[in-house]
């Protein structure tokens, strides 16, 4: 199984930085970052034309987490630099308390 070390996300947004969103460009990830960069401003001319604006970054992929990241977290910042990072959404358990769960290894 090939690891991913980084993933190309590419932003467009409106003239005056208010409305961005994620451009799909034909490959998005990678195996190791050099190769990322060197993707990137062929990825940027890829998508010229779909927005105003166009921002990309490459972000690293911890190969620990690499099946655990489900998010993607951005937002273009005033000065047109985009803020990006991988992260890893928080589990949330139901449970209820006046229904114990029963202990099916025991045999009471």
């Amino acid at each position: 199984m090939e690891h991913i070390a980084a993933l190309l996300l590419v932003i467009g947004c409106s003239n005056s930085m208010t409305d961005c969103r994620e451009l799909q460009v034909p490959v998005s990830i990678f195996e190791n970052a050099d190769e990322c960069t060197a993707e990137r401003p062929f990825a940027m001319g890829d998508v010229q034309g779909q927005a105003q604006h166009i921002v990309a970054r490459c972000l690293a992929v911890d190969p620990a987490l690499e099946d655990d990241y489900d998010q993607v977290v951005w937002k273009v910042l005033p000065d047109g630099s985009l803020d990006a990072s991988l992260a890893i959404s928080s589990l949330v358990m139901a449970s209820n308390a006046a229904r114990p769960e029963k202990d099916y290894l025991s045999q009471e």
